[in-house]
């Protein structure tokens, strides 16, 4: 009896392995290539004259959600849109990484339950994180900051926690971001908790309504709830940066008239460039009310956010939000590694670089949208130590 047991024990132990290996090693990696495709291309032509510019350009992208995915973000990959070497390949020198916690089904824009079945829950699972994230919102976030926490440690990265951070110049700069503030759980004390994990920039919303208000992809599409506003303030006196991308436009409304500061807008767009995209943008006078506040918007290179995803394609939305915004306003917000489709990954950003020049914007222009901008949005409001 006690050898059939062993043998029972070695067979389930096997099992297990082949499990943990088909998911990790196979399955997992084919689900992330897919989710995070790059459309097959041949090399972008980029002219000697926006190479070289684009090597003297100090360049920031607000939104990439890289931390999800079980793959080593200091090693070259073969899937997914954005790895350190590819980051300085692309001479990104600031980067934000998001951390998705919640997330329904297909992603849908134009409306999800706020109980609807929340798909990290399954790839936390099946992507052998921490059982503690398995059911714990929160968990799901300080685990992605524990992943670039552990990637500084190496050396291989800056999290940017002070305004002083962005002046360093012998790393890569990263700085932390909740894709919404699911994390919270409705407790004002894990703004302090994910404060401390790093995290100087929360979006209050994603897919879902919560506890804080209501998401362009909800079903209320209602404003800051009492939670919400209190929050808000929270966050500021924290020196919490605030993204609206994924907010209804009255929980954005609500938050311009609670603060004076500040606020920004990860990854989107402009209906006014790209009017299909009104389930997905903010209305255009929203982004207007954040410009003039001395906020920035980052462009989108996926489907939800612009019409067209090439490299050409990018640089007309960047255009014609600058024309809308200013050109003090805008910066790269691609949402790589965030389950879309692209046209480049962070490797090929001279390519972006090339067809603003092509399209006639100057270079001092450029220089702000590339990453100018966001270098000083960042340095006037982080904290200053």
């Amino acid at each position: 009896m006690k050898r059939f047991f062993k043998w029972l024990a070695l067979i389930l132990l096997l099992l297990l392995a082949a499990i943990y290996i088909y998911l990790t090693q196979i399955l997992g990696p084919r689900i992330d290539a897919k989710m995070n495709a790059v459309l097959p291309h041949e090399p972008y032509a980029v002219s000697d004259a926006a190479q070289a510019l684009h090597d003297e350009l100090w360049i920031a992208d607000l939104h990439a959600d890289s931390l999800l995915w079980r793959r080593n973000p200091a090693k070259r990959q073969t899937r997914g849109q954005v790895d350190l070497p590819r980051l300085r390949d692309g001479g990104v020198e600031f980067q934000i990484f998001s951390a998705v916690t919640k997330s329904p089904k297909g992603q849908n824009f134009d409306g999800n339950d706020a109980d609807a079945p929340d798909q990290i829950t399954q790839l936390a699972m099946a992507q052998f994180w921490p059982l503690r994230t398995w059911d714990s919102i929160y968990e799901r976030a300080a685990y992605q900051a524990q992943r670039l926490q552990k990637l500084e440690r190496k050396g291989e990265v800056h999290i940017v926690r002070t305004a002083a951070d962005m002046e360093k110049t012998d790393q890569l700069l990263g700085l932390l971001l909740t894709e919404g503030s699911h994390p919270l759980h409705g407790d004002l004390e894990k703004i302090h908790r994910l404060y401390n994990e790093g995290y100087r920039a929360m979006g209050l919303q994603h897919f879902f309504d919560n506890e804080l208000g209501g998401s362009l992809h909800g079903r209320s599409q209602a404003g800051l709830t009492g939670f919400g506003r209190a929050a808000v303030k929270e966050m500021r006196e924290k020196g919490i940066i605030i993204d609206v991308a994924h907010s209804s436009a009255q929980v954005v409304r609500d938050v311009l008239a609670l603060t004076p500061d500040p606020i920004f807008i990860s990854h989107g767009g402009t209906v006014a460039h790209c009017p299909k995209t009104k389930n997905r943008n903010l209305p255009d006078d929203i982004l207007q009310d954040i410009a003039a506040r001395g906020g920035i918007i980052g462009i989108g290179y996926f489907d939800g956010v612009i019409c067209d995803i090439s490299p050409n394609g990018i640089a007309a939305a960047i255009i014609d939000a600058s024309i809308l915004l200013g050109p003090d306003a805008i910066a790269l917000g691609s949402d790589f590694d965030g389950t879309v489709t692209t046209s480049l990954d962070t490797s090929e950003l001279a390519a972006i670089t090339d067809a603003l020049m092509r399209r006639g914007m100057n270079k001092e222009n450029i220089r702000k949208i590339m990453g100018g901008n966001a270098r000083r949005f960042f340095t006037e409001n982080l904290p200053a130590e």
